[in-house]
């Protein structure tokens, strides 16, 4: 893969998405929102295979592997028209998109764990992550969707050197370039219907894998241990019960900590 390579295809949607392909990079999150804020045009991504600055996924791998992540790295701009309160599903709906994408390349299945961590066979293999600038009138200058999955080969099938001719240009045989398109066919098949999504909030349910897992919740800065009883299908809130049955409903990420194996 060419270091800078910008190609061209037109998603699910039916609308043209554009991905700067690099070699490795610090943090393709990081290059977006820095293009983010310099004017880069409504989906145009950025895409690597390796990237030397640690991830959320960063947690997941082994000290060695910390040196330079390999896996999919991709981060895409949205200049989208939708109010603050439209876009909280963003979030959830890219975690969809990452696990049907994934599922047509891994020969395992994957699971949602709140809020958007990709789990395989019990274990976290990656994330979807959403964070954005809202202008003076609230709607939003730009929106950043980062997803990240480490790859492994005892899980992805081999490279499929004809599959990948077909969809980019001749010779780039690269298995995680074709994964990149699968996701973000998969977002704006999901991402077009952002103002009802009630359809694919139902997917994120159906893959949700924490129902009945033990978690550390955080309550007035101790950390106790808890059960998930699953999520509120109307908000996505995550709802865990104590040691003494009460139920809690959570709203922010930063109250749990959940494994990385469940």
């Amino acid at each position: 893969m060419q270091d800078n390579n910008v190609i061209s295809f037109r998603a699910s949607d039916g609308n043209t998405v554009r991905v700067e392909c690099r070699e490795s990079l610090p943090s393709a999150a990081a290059l977006a929102k820095e293009y983010a804020k310099s004017g880069y045009p409504d989906r145009y991504a950025v895409f690597t295979e390796r990237q030397t600055e640690v991830s959320a996924i960063g947690e997941i791998l082994s000290e060695k592997e910390k040196e330079k992540e390999d896996g999919l790295f991709l981060s895409c701009i949205l200049r989208p028209s939708i109010f603050p309160s439209q876009a909280g599903c963003i979030g959830p709906l890219s975690a969809v998109a990452l696990t049907a994408a994934l599922e047509e390349h891994m020969m395992k299945n994957t699971g949602i764990g709140w809020v958007s961590d990709i789990f395989s066979d019990g274990v976290k293999i990656g994330c979807t992550s959403v964070e954005g600038k809202l202008d003076s009138f609230a709607s939003y200058e730009y929106l950043i969707v980062n997803f990240a999955v480490k790859v492994n080969t005892k899980k992805f099938v081999p490279r499929l050197t004809d599959m990948v001719r077909r969809v980019f240009e001749e010779g780039n045989q690269s298995i995680k370039m074709i994964m990149a398109k699968s996701v973000l066919n998969n977002f704006f098949a999901m991402y077009k219907e952002i103002k009802s999504p009630a359809k694919h909030l139902n997917q994120y349910i159906s893959k949700f894998v924490l129902t009945d897992k033990k978690i550390k919740y955080i309550e007035d800065g101790k950390k106790k241990t808890v059960k998930v009883v699953g999520i509120n299908k109307e908000n996505l809130m995550l709802i865990v019960e104590t040691k003494d049955e009460r139920q809690i409903s959570v709203s922010s990420q930063s109250s749990v900590i959940i494994p990385n194996r469940i």
